[in-house]
């Protein structure tokens, strides 16, 4: 197995949806969507991101049925107000029921707004909030490795 980061810095479900074709090039077996960080960022709509990435998920699973597939909630700002960050929290969990995705609840916990795991923009974590991304995903990712590798 192979793992491949299609992600590009700064980008929104819409950019994911727009690079997709690329994506799907390659032949996968256990997709991750992680998107939806930035369109929080940008106060957009979170209808919006919501279909986008239903759109991206459902045109995984056209190209490749057997696909496991895991989608990170994100969480908005909250200087965007209490009403657009429960929309925004909501979409996740709507998401992932509506398509049959696997759920990751928020993926940064423990790490957004941690200054030590973050870099000086405070956005964007130091090699150690990635470790604790890794095992804020571990939980989630290692049912899917193991039914690819046959041991579900």
């Amino acid at each position: 197995m192979q793992a491949v980061n299609a992600g590009v810095s700064g980008d929104t479900s819409a950019g994911g949806l727009r690079r997709l074709e690329w994506v799907l090039r390659e032949a996968l077996d256990i997709l991750v969507v992680e998107l939806g960080a930035n369109d929080g960022l940008r106060g957009q709509d979170p209808n919006a991101t919501a279909e986008n990435l239903r759109d991206i998920i459902r045109a995984a699973r056209a190209h490749y049925p057997d696909a496991a597939v895991l989608v990170a909630a994100m969480e908005s700002p909250t200087n965007l107000g209490d009403a657009y960050n429960e929309r925004f929290r909501a979409l996740f969990p709507a998401v992932a029921r509506d398509t049959g995705a696997t759920l990751i609840p928020f993926f940064l916990d423990g790490v957004a707004g941690v200054p030590e795991l973050n870099q000086e923009d405070g956005i964007h974590p130091t090699p150690e909030g990635h470790r604790m991304m890794a095992r804020n995903l571990w939980p989630y990712l290692e049912p899917a490795l193991r039914e690819w590798w046959g041991e579900g």
